[in-house]
This record gives C-alpha cells, structure tokens and sequence, in this order.
C-alpha cells in the first residue's frame, strides 16, 4: 500500500518497561512521543488551536466525518487551515459516528479519499468499532468488517504522504482481539490503534484495557506507532504509556469542563468541591476556587478546560521523564495508588502468566544511572530483577563442588569486599571451583561474579523479605556448604535452615540440629554415606577462614 515511508517515519530515544520516548515524523511535523492528542471540533471550537499549540501540543486531532458532513465546501483549504493548526492533524474517519450511532452514510473509499484531500498526516481508515456490551458474533463481525475496509482502503489510497492508522477490534474478547492485531499487522499499516476502549476506561475496569492493550501489542511489529482511542484521564495515561500506548487523543478537557469537573494530577475532582486550586497553570494562578466558581457558564467552562489541558500536558510530560530516567516503574505504580481499580490494572500487566513480564522487561534497560527502591514485595517483581533471576539459571556449575555463603557486606558490590578478596587469595587458583555467595536481603544467596551486576548493588531497601525458594541451592547436589552466620541474625540462620531442610538429600542428618540455636564455635553436620551434602556452619570470621583453608587444600 501507499503510506508514509515506513524505513524511519518512527524512531525511538528512549524505552523504559513498555513504555518509548520517540520521533514521530509526519509530512507537517515531529511529534514527540508519548503524545495526547486533544480532540479539536472542526465547526465549534471553544479553545482556539492557535492557543493549544502554544501550550506545547505539537499534534490534534479532529473529525473528517464531521468536516464531510458540516463544511464539505471547505475541503479545499485543508484541514490545517480549516482548525487553525500548523502541527500535525490526525483525522479520524466516522467510526465513534458508528459507535454512537450505528453507523455513517459514506463507504470506506470515499472517506479515504476526503482524508487525503484535506491533507490529513495521520488518517484512520473507517472501522466498525466493537464496543463493550456486544455479543461474541457482534464482535466477531466487527474484526472482518474492519479488515475488509482497511483493504478496501488500500486499493484509493493515492498520497504517500499520509500515515495511515488501523484500528484493532475484538472489544472484550481477547482471543478476538488477538486475531485483529495478527490480520492487521500483515497488512503494514503505518499506525495501529485499539479500537472500542472508551467505555471500559468509563467503567474504571482498567485491567480488561491492560489485557486489551497487550494482547493487541504482542501481535504488532514494534516499529510501529500504537494509538489508544478515547485516554485522557491522569490514571489511564501513564499507565497505557508503560504499555506501549505512544499516543493518545481524548475530548476529556472539554468534556469534563462542560460537567464542571476540574482535572487534577490524581483524577478529577467537581467545581463545587473545590476550596483551593492545587496548580500554577495561568488558569489557577489568576483565579481562585470561588472565582472561577463565579463566572458565565461559557467563560468557566474555557477556563475550566484550559486548566485541563495543562494538567494533561504535564501528565505526559512526567510519563516521558519518567522513561527518560529509567523510573517509569515508580512512576506508574505511585499513580496506580490513586485509585485501587489501578493498581490492580498494574499487577494485572506485571505478574499475568502468559508471558506479558517479558512484554515489560523487553524495553527495560540492562543498566541504568540510579538504584532501584523496593518498597514492598510487589517490587520484587520488577523486570530488572525477574532478569536477574534468568541470569542465576544461566550459570555453569558443573565444575562448582563446594558453595560458600557468607553474610551480606557492607561494601557493594560484594566482589570489592575485604573478606572477598582474602578468600581470593587463599584458594590458591582453585576459585573456579567453588561457588562464593552472599546472603543479600531479597535477592539470597547471591555469586560473586553477579553482584556487581545492575541492580544487584543499586537498591535501596524498605522493604526486605528472603525468597522462600533459593535456587543456588537446587541447581546441583553440593558437596560441601560452609556458611559463615552472623550471631545477631537468627532471621537468617533460620531461612538457611529452612532451605538446607528442603535440599534433596538433607532431610535425614539436618532435622537434627537447628542452625538457629548454634552461639558459637563451628559444627560439622556427618550425613550418612549415601547422602551429601557436609554442612559446616562458622560464628566467626577466623573460624570461616580455617574451614576454608581446609576445603581449598583437599581440591
């Protein structure tokens, strides 16, 4: 098909969990993304584009339905001129018409064509959206009736010029949504966008939108932009972003003016609640509660909406920091608390089963500039973490036979430590075989060669907690376990043993004896001939250092 070059049109600067900082490059502008588009009325406007524009918006967009329909005879002036726009203008085709109403007296072809005629940079093919409240055949309709008219589409599309955007249907059903994304990426389009989101983000079900978004993600190809119709609420955006979502368009500022409903960074609150106005926007520095309260209906409703347009704008502005700085996690999750139906929605995109946490780990940094904070135990599952997981299991220990673990040191990363190091230098050349650990809160037993690897040296802890499961201590049969116990830390004397009661062949001699109770002096714990390992548990460094010396002259 004829669409914008599709080579380098998209080009990504910064990825974070799901979520991309890039170029978006139309025949008018670059839009950066992630983007809220506000939704502009192309015959009554109440807040002039010119002004949108100077607030930071580099894109809109408007109804080519509604322009077909109002001011036809207008077409020739584009719809730049037609709005007042000089960035970037997405048009859409009819399909809320479609939605609301069932459906638009124009056929696919022809709207096509007026999208093109009025010089539209993005333009959305005419789709059968599905809706929320639909039966399963319904639904199913919708898919073929949308694929049909995006092929349709394809055989009048003339201009190279325009960055044409396919909406994804299936609505609630996943499976269904799943084949719409799989069909439409073979159709190479220059945008994809989730069609029928509106009403499930009007009933807060924020967990059917995740399960929405990646099962259309998942089938896409990632050099495409991904838009979500109808987001414009501060809970939704940086949630949709760390997904993937890289624009947006919504009416919400105006909408909820219209209702008297005042946007704020956690929601939105109404008018008549309002005793003071938590903002430095233009609106909130030169009126207070009660003046704008005061006005003319159509002059607090302006207000009221230019005040949401800011409050939006920063919104998208803090989700792309967030990116920028590797800190979309903290970001999402901080705002998700803002509403329990969110925070749901976040562990819902997080800990799925079907593969949806490497969905997440796959734009997260392997390194970045600052530590990670955990402040409970849903960070733990964090994609940073669930990597280094995957490098555990990765490692080669055949030639390990004897595993030391020793208490987490106060220089990170563990490698540096003094007592490291003297360990190094009295196994003599015979390091490769054996395996050094430390016990790190939230991580347990971690190798030497790993601790210096992100973020295994850069997290700062509120919330500490043993995994219940280690698996050093599953991956092979041990020989040997010398461990080196702090007389302070029974709490990790007690996990040790709790592990070491759950290795193959311990059950037998452990049980006998609690690492726990031990105050000092070392103990060699004698297994019987057919089982293994030989535990020896040291209470003081120079007590460790004997063992060892010991162990590293028998290899």
């Amino acid at each position: 098909m004829k669409s914008a070059s599709l080579d380098d049109f998209f080009e990504l600067k910064a990825t974070d969990l799901g979520g991309r900082i890039g170029n978006l490059r139309t025949k008018t502008s670059t839009i950066e993304t992630p983007a809220l588009l506000p939704v502009i009325h192309p015959v009554r406007q109440l807040v002039p584009c010119n002004e949108i524009a100077r607030m930071g918006y580099e894109a809109v967009m408007t109804n080519a339905y509604t322009t077909y329909r109002k001011i036809r005879e207008r077409s020739r002036d584009g719809i730049h001129k037609i709005i007042g726009f000089d960035g970037s203008v997405m048009t859409d085709s009819g399909g809320y018409q479609v939605l609301e109403y069932g459906s638009v007296d124009i056929e696919p072809e022809e709207m096509a064509t007026f999208e093109e005629e009025i010089g539209s940079d993005i333009a959305i093919v005419l789709d059968k959206p599905t809706g929320l409240d639909v039966s399963r055949k319904f639904a199913r309709d919708t898919v073929e009736e949308t694929l049909m008219a995006a092929k349709r589409t394809t055989r009048v599309i003339s201009k190279e010029d325009v960055i044409w955007t396919l909406p994804i249907q299936g609505g609630k059903f996943l499976d269904l949504v799943r084949k719409s994304a799989k069909s439409s990426a073979e159709l190479d389009f220059g945008c994809f966008a989730l069609g029928s989101p509106v009403e499930v983000m009007e009933q807060y079900d924020f967990s059917l939108l995740v399960q929405m978004v990646l099962a259309t993600k998942k089938q896409l190809p990632e050099n495409r932009p991904f838009h979500l119709f109808g987001a414009g609420h501060p809970l939704v955006l940086p949630l949709a972003a760390s997904l993937g979502c890289d624009m947006f368009d919504s009416a919400s500022y105006m909408l909820y003016a219209k209702q008297d409903r005042y946007i704020s960074l956690t929601g939105t609150v109404r008018l008549d609640q309002l005793e003071y106005l938590g903002c430095a926007c233009k609106i909130c520095a030169n009126y207070s509660a009660k003046e704008l309260r005061s006005l003319p209906k159509e002059a607090r409703v302006a207000a009221l909406a230019r005040h949401n347009l800011a409050i939006l704008k920063l919104v998208i502005e803090e989700t792309k920091q967030a990116i920028w700085e590797g800190r979309l996690w903290e970001y999402v999750q901080s705002n998700a608390r803002n509403h329990p139906n969110a925070v749901e929605a976040f562990r819902t995109a997080v800990v799925s089963s079907d593969g949806k946490r490497q969905f997440l780990e796959r734009g997260t940094p392997t390194f970045k500039d600052r530590g990670l904070f955990i402040f409970d135990e849903f960070d733990l599952k964090r994609p940073e973490l669930a990597r280094y997981q995957q490098l555990i299991e990765s490692l080669d220990l055949k030639a390990r036979k004897s595993l030391l673990i020793l208490p987490e040191t106060r220089t990170k990363p563990f490698l540096k430590s003094k007592i490291f190091q003297e360990i190094e230098q009295f196994a003599g050349g015979k390091l490769d075989r054996v395996l050094i650990t430390s016990l790190c809160s939230n991580f347990g037993l971690v190798p030497a060669e790993l601790s210096d690897i992100f973020p295994l040296s850069q997290c700062t802890n509120a919330f500490i907690e043993l995994p219940p499961n280690d698996p050093i201590l599953k991956m092979k049969k041990w020989d040997n376990i010398i461990i080196l116990r702090r007389l302070e830390a029974d709490d990790e004397a007690k996990w040790l043993e709790d592990q070491i009661l759950s290795y193959p062949t311990a059950n037998k001699w452990i049980k006998k004896t609690s690492l726990s109770s031990r105050k000092k002096g070392s103990k060699i714990f004698h297994p019987s001939k057919a089982t293994k390992p030989v535990t020896v548990v040291a209470t003081s460094y120079k007590e460790f250092k004997i063992i060892c010396a010991k162990l590293f002259a028998t290899l």
